[in-house]
């Protein structure tokens, strides 16, 4: 077995790191831990921030961009905006004052879901793997990650950027709908393309 890639051991690390974020996201309101557990929250959010850009710098400079890499790096993503969402929307662990509409979970968790079964049903169509990041993809993401540290950030905000959350839930949730759009027409040109012949009569 090959040894694993610099890019390819931070992108594990940040999937890792996911388990003591949803840990601090638990106590947000707890009245022992809160402050302690926000801000935990935001430094282990900043090192995966970091570490996201970082693997995918690396890979380049070092030219060791593989497919694994590119299977991962959105699933680190993923799982964060899904562990994110769900937490921040519940009314027993999100950040107190600014619960995350119900109605921007569910577009995020589902935009995910459609892209995982969509990949699997292009799998199955054509036997090729589509993993094809397009703007507005890459677009929501970034705009997702930044709701999740402005909620996390919200009490610590002044009074003029209070709205800010607001801003980048609802930005995310049109882009999802978006990336929704644009995927279902890249798969199916996709399938268009390379389609396995049916079997003959």
């Amino acid at each position: 077995m090959l040894p694993l890639s610099w890019p390819n051991r931070l992108t594990i690390a940040r999937i890792l790191l996911i388990g003591p974020f949803v840990i601090a996201l638990l106590n947000l309101q707890d009245p022992r831990w809160q402050n302690v557990a926000r801000w935990s929250a935001v430094s282990i959010f900043f090192v995966m921030a970091v570490t996201d850009g970082l693997d995918g710098y690396l890979a380049r400079r070092l030219q060791q961009e593989t497919l694994a890499g590119k299977f991962l790096d959105p699933i680190a993503d993923k799982l964060l905006i899904l562990f994110s969402v769900v937490l921040l929307a519940n009314q027993g662990t999100t950040v107190p004052g600014v619960r995350l509409p119900a109605t921007v979970a569910v577009v995020a968790v589902g935009k995910d879901i459609i892209v995982v079964v969509g990949f699997f049903i292009v799998y199955m169509t054509t036997t090729q793997i589509l993993i094809q990041p397009n703007a507005f993809g890459k677009a929501t993401t970034l705009t997702q990650l930044a709701m999740v540290i402005a909620i996390l950030l919200h009490p610590d905000l002044p009074g003029w950027l209070k709205f800010l959350p607001k801003v980048f839930w609802w930005s995310a949730t049109v882009l999802a709908l978006a990336t929704i759009v644009t995927y279902f027409q890249a798969a199916n040109r996709f399938i268009a393309e390379h389609e396995l012949p049916g079997d003959p009569p």
